[in-house]
């Protein structure tokens, strides 16, 4: 109840009540929550005391120009009856995905007398799933008929090693007598279930698709038998270069025992959603939607210059739980790679592949959404899960069926929320402190939280985004995800998996950075200044914690009067905070003779400035020397009296003491004349590290598309 006044209270903006019921919750749960597994606040905070699955994430499905929809919009069928699905013309362009079932899908056979004939290769594909299949090599050899350019490529070591070596012959024989023939059936049925064109959600654009389930359930029938035209090849300068790979070769070619494992939960996928001869009750009746978002960059928030305090919304970390099983409700993010999927269909099994496996459907995104920008996210909802697994990476195994009870909305999709943004690969770790990474990180946040909702937005599930084989740092991370959390007005739920002295590391940080009130623009200076510093990742917290510690808590609105990197210091202070001291003023400025106190650090000096410019002792021109006299004599040292006094009155009888003959256009004058200019260099980084590379993988996987040469991000 207390909660809520003080939440009803934020939303008329008077964020006073609001933060003093936080910090009152958050201390009264502090003792509470200390032998648990969870700081912050607790759930039923971040859920605004509501039902889980109360607060509405994105509008109902609406056919529109920025919404493809391929059902029959309204549905009128009953719930336990799929949608029937749009009829319009089939498009054969690069806007559209290239269905295999179209007429103009065609192949080059030889024929037996070294002719060249041209084919419908969904003709060749019938063909090859006439005669029963009774193993993995025929299984093989039926989807190498029609891909016969890979025929001297393509092992499928993996699918036999599954079916020959770790299943046993029963479960062999239930997979190719039962299971196969109807993945084959559903694969067919293709004209059947998706009768309008697929649109692409290519680069630069925003825009939804909605397919039904059992639509997602045909297109991945197509993709395990490796169906799909143009989809196989790595070349740059291919159709296809800037999509992830949606043919299903690549599992079955990898390597390592959890690619078996990923190959059982996709196989017990089909197992519940593909329709047997004479029934098809098990047919999932929801429909999914895959957002495209692309935001310009003039919409950005301006980093540098915000003014929002890092108490601005709910905060709840824990070392226990994941984001899939604890985050209900919430928006879950996948810490994706840029192209979608990342190494689901190879050997990775990191968190991202991970989902799409025990997932399945999320896997559809992969044929038509182009590898993700900058300021670019995917959001998909109504994917339902199917799979239960344990462990991570190589131990991860599954673990048998997963009944998802997650209710369904107005328009029949799962009220489950996911969100992959990729973060930048860092293989030196003290890059992702460089200013303009830092940005793009939180633009890449930014782009995957922003909302427009009227109603108070869900929060977010998250974690140690970017921070495995990608190379970030998770307390960089946390600090940076939470800002984004701030200004788009969501709560926060972080999962550190197991790692209680991150959660504890991250949520003191947090604390203390509420009691000194440090802002988003302070924080982000401060990472700017601990960049110039050159110092190891792990030391990020000790060098924000001496940072601030060094400056009093209620001086802190007065950093800005010292951020100069000359000696005239300008300051815009906040209303409430001038009143607060009986003060009506909004900007002044100061001379000061030194912004250095001898012998001890500079906190405030701009990374940018030489030793000679701390020195310089800029004075104001005045057309009268009596007059310039005067002013000098009734100027204080505000740096000095910072550095040496405890009282805030003699701090503000420096201010009161400035000259009143100092104009608007001096006070607002705070350009440093000795700002670098960013070179080439940082830029061609920032592009480096968003540029695709192909991977030639030398332990005998196949090659991939990534960012760099790693596995995946985690």
């Amino acid at each position: 109840m207390f909660t809520t006044f003080c939440y009803t209270f934020r939303q008329n903006n008077c964020n006073i009540f609001y933060k003093f019921g936080n910090t009152l919750k958050q201390n009264m749960s502090l003792e509470a929550s200390t032998s648990q597994c969870w700081r912050g606040n607790t759930m039923e905070e971040i859920y605004r005391h509501l039902d889980e699955f109360k607060l509405e994430h994105i509008a109902e499905v609406r056919p529109s120009n920025e919404h493809t929809v391929l059902h029959h919009y309204p549905i009128r069928a009953a719930l336990n009856e799929t949608p029937r699905p749009l009829s319009a013309h089939h498009k054969w362009d690069a806007l559209h995905v290239r269905l295999p079932c179209s007429i103009k899908s065609q192949y080059p056979v030889v024929t037996a007398d070294g002719s060249c004939n041209i084919e419908s290769r969904w003709e060749m594909i019938q063909q090859a799933f006439l005669r029963p299949i009774s193993n993995s090599q025929e299984l093989q050899e039926a989807i190498l008929s029609y891909n016969t350019r890979y025929e001297n490529q393509w092992n499928f070591h993996s699918l036999h090693k599954l079916f020959e070596e770790n299943l046993d012959e029963s479960e062999s024989c239930v997979f190719f007598e039962d299971l196969l023939p109807r993945i084959i059936r559903l694969a067919l049925r293709l004209p059947e279930l998706v009768q309008a064109p697929i649109p692409l959600l290519k680069q630069g654009q925003t825009h939804s698709l909605t397919l039904t389930q059992e639509q997602i359930s045909c297109l991945l029938a197509n993709a395990f038998l490796c169906t799909f035209p143009r989809r196989n090849t790595h070349k740059r300068k291919s159709e296809y270069a800037t999509f992830p790979d949606i043919n299903f070769n690549r599992i079955f070619q990898s390597k390592g025992q959890q690619v078996l494992e990923k190959i059982k939960a996709i196989c017990h996928y089909f197992r519940r959603v593909c329709p047997t001869e004479r029934d098809n009750s098990n047919v999932p009746t929801g429909v999914c939607t895959f957002s495209r978002r692309s935001i310009l960059e003039s919409n950005l928030p301006k980093w540098s210059v915000n003014e929002a305090s890092l108490a601005d919304t709910l905060f709840h970390i824990t070392s226990e739980g994941t984001i899939e099983d604890q985050g209900i409700g919430l928006l879950q993010v996948d810490f994706a790679n840029k192209y979608l999927g990342g190494g689901v269909l190879g050997s990775g099994c990191v968190q991202e592949e991970i989902r799409f496996v025990v997932c399945p459907e999320l896997m559809i995104s992969m044929l038509f959404t182009e590898c993700l920008k900058p300021t670019e996210a995917l959001v998909m909802v109504g994917c339902e899960r199917y799979s239960s697994y344990n462990g991570y990476a190589s131990t991860f195994e599954w673990a048998g069926n997963y009944e998802d009870l997650t209710p369904r909305d107005s328009s029949r999709r799962r009220k489950t929320h996911i969100v992959a943004i990729d973060a930048l690969s860092f293989i030196q770790s003290e890059d992702q402190y460089k200013e303009e990474l830092i940005i793009r990180e939180l633009n890449k946040a930014y782009a995957g939280f922003y909302h427009t909702l009227e109603t108070p937005a869900p929060g977010v599930a998250t974690g140690n985004w970017g921070c495995g084989a990608f190379g970030g740092e998770a307390r960089l991370k946390a600090l940076l995800q939470l800002i984004v959390c701030v200004i788009t007005k969501r709560p926060l739920v972080y999962f550190t998996f197991r790692d209680a002295e991150l959660r504890d590391e991250v949520y003191n940080m947090r604390t203390f950075l509420i009691e000194k009130n440090v802002r988003v623009k302070d924080l982000l200076n401060t990472l700017k200044k601990f960049q110039a510093q050159r110092l190891e990742s792990k030391n990020l917290y000790n060098f924000i914690y001496n940072y601030y510690r060094q400056i009093p808590k209620n001086r802190l609105p007065l950093m800005k009067m010292l951020s100069n990197s000359k000696n005239i210091v300008t300051s815009c202070f906040s209303k409430s905070y001038a009143e607060s001291v009986g003060y009506s003023f909004t900007q002044i400025a100061v001379e000061t003779t030194t912004l250095k106190k001898v012998g001890s650090p500079d906190l405030f000096s701009s990374s940018d400035e030489t030793e000679d410019d701390r020195r310089t002792n800029t004075k104001y021109k005045k057309s009268s020397n009596t007059a310039a006299t005067k002013e000098k004599t009734n100027t204080k040292n505000l740096s000095d009296m910072l550095n040496d006094s405890e009282s805030d009155e003699i701090i503000m009888e420096a201010v009161n003491s400035l000259p009143n003959n100092i104009s608007k256009e001096q006070a607002l004058n705070t350009n440093s004349p000795n700002k670098k200019c960013k070179g080439s260099r940082q830029l061609t980084l920032l592009e480096m590290l968003d540029k695709c590379y192909t991977v030639k993988n030398s332990s005998g996987s196949p090659d991939s598309k990534r960012h760099c040469n790693r596995e995946s991000p985690s």
